[in-house]
């Protein structure tokens, strides 16, 4: 992968040549060779091909903007795994918070009578949630993760799609419906 000219450079040569002339070139062809490790621990987190795809593009903008305000590094590979992970963890944050806000809201189970959740239920939920969205068929699962998860409106949602707006709403509709069902039968088996 990447320009054969250049492989013999080492990771630490690529980047002293990056501080010497500030080209991005050089950064280009580093960040290249970790691409499909960035895919990887995208998808450890995210296990979503377009979720995995975002997240490499917004690591290598971080790190991008990181090394040119003449940021050292002394270990690219480690530096730029401890972005990635970062950077993961604090998506999932925010789609934890979109979960539970969810669950508040949409998608509480009941279990007999009205309780309130304690944290260990609701961490249950979040990841029953997380696995029920993979058993949802693809344009509710897509249209379901843009619209809660990545806060994108209906138009949004149709723009990327290219899905008619009343068909997004649908796949949202029947794609929350779904889950409830998915979710309710996982609970009745335990």
């Amino acid at each position: 992968m990447g320009d054969p000219k250049y492989l013999h450079i080492s990771d630490q040569e690529l980047l002293d040549q990056f501080y010497r002339d500030g080209d991005n070139k050089w950064l280009g062809l580093l960040l290249e060779r970790y691409t499909l490790l960035l895919y990887g621990v995208c998808m450890k987190y995210f296990k979503d091909e377009e979720a995995a795809k975002d997240g490499v593009q917004q690591i290598f903008l971080k790190a991008i903007s990181e090394l040119q305000k003449q940021y050292k590094v002394d270990f690219f590979k480690s530096w730029l795994y401890r972005i990635a992970f970062s950077y993961c963890m604090m998506v999932f944050k925010d789609r934890r918070r979109m979960i539970i806000q969810l669950l508040d809201n949409d998608l509480e189970m009941k279990a007999g009578t009205e309780e309130i959740m304690t944290e260990t239920e609701k961490e249950g939920q979040i990841s029953s949630i997380f696995e029920a969205l993979t058993e949802l068929n693809e344009q509710q699962r897509v249209c379901v993760r843009m619209f809660y998860l990545d806060r994108k409106t209906y138009q949004e949602i149709s723009n990327l799609t290219e899905y008619p707006v009343a068909q997004v709403k649908s796949n949202i509709q029947n794609g929350k419906r779904n889950l409830r069902l998915i979710l309710e039968r996982k609970i009745s088996k335990q």
